[in-house]
């Protein structure tokens, strides 16, 4: 394993132009629960499976249970970036680090300090008015009762990718051009099971691809690098 982290930090070194995509095990280090692993929210007991609540027909029939999940298990106000966050922001900070995209909606890349983040199901920083499109911050949100509500009346949404909904065509745009001129394509933190986020690795055409996750994935076997252990032992080395 330590070969493989020397060679992951070899080839960092001799790339200028990389990209990282990261899920939810980009976080996990922080506190943030995953959705799939086997403490992950989707194997925990609630009224409603996380899947039905998280889907844009459960927030519109079932609004106000919607936002008691919301609030219970999607503030992530209150955790802090850890060194796969801050490392990656000292990576675009010297130049090396292009662009970050993310299936997380927990805004930490940015309180870590990155500028170029591509986040591809949205986050819980944004909200709006589904009447009148005013925005809110995420403090809003967590801190009210029930269902929030503009000052115009209307239910308040956060801006986050809900099942049945499409991504967004700009940010996808933008994630699939990042990754087509990248040199060197980090993926990690992810199963690469969601889609359409875990197609975009088809689009890369550069030199080293790296794929980190504590499991394998089915995209292993192009990877130039695969590194099974956790990503706080990995970018620590860097």
């Amino acid at each position: 394993m330590e070969n493989k982290i020397q060679k992951f930090k070899q080839l960092v070194e001799e790339s200028d132009n990389i990209v990282f995509f990261g899920g939810a095990g980009v976080s996990t280090e922080s506190g943030i629960p995953d959705f799939r692993s086997r403490d992950g929210l989707y194997n925990q007991e609630y009224k409603y499976p996380p899947e039905q609540i998280l889907s844009h027909t459960f927030f519109i029939k079932n609004t106000e249970e919607f936002y008691k999940f919301y609030r219970k298990k999607m503030n992530s106000l209150k955790y802090e970036p850890n060194i796969t966050h801050k490392k990656l922001a000292e990576l675009e900070k010297e130049g090396k680090l292009k662009a970050i995209i993310t299936q997380n909606i927990d805004g930490l890349h940015q309180k870590a300090g990155s500028k170029k983040v591509y986040e591809l199901h949205g986050s819980v920083l944004r909200n709006y008015c589904m009447e009148c499109n005013k925005f809110y911050d995420a403090n809003y949100v967590f801190n009210s009762n029930k269902i929030p509500r503009c000052s115009c009346g209307g239910i308040i949404k956060p801006d986050v990718v809900l099942y049945e909904e499409g991504l967004n065509d700009d940010t996808l745009r933008k994630s699939i051009f990042a990754i087509q001129n990248a040199d060197m394509l980090i993926v990690a933190g992810t199963s690469l099971t969601v889609q359409p986020a875990s197609s975009l690795i088809n689009y890369f055409r550069g030199r080293n691809l790296v794929l980190i996750n504590k499991d394998a994935t089915q995209y292993d076997y192009i990877a130039n690098l695969v590194i099974n252990e956790s990503l706080g032992k990995v970018f620590s080395e860097i």
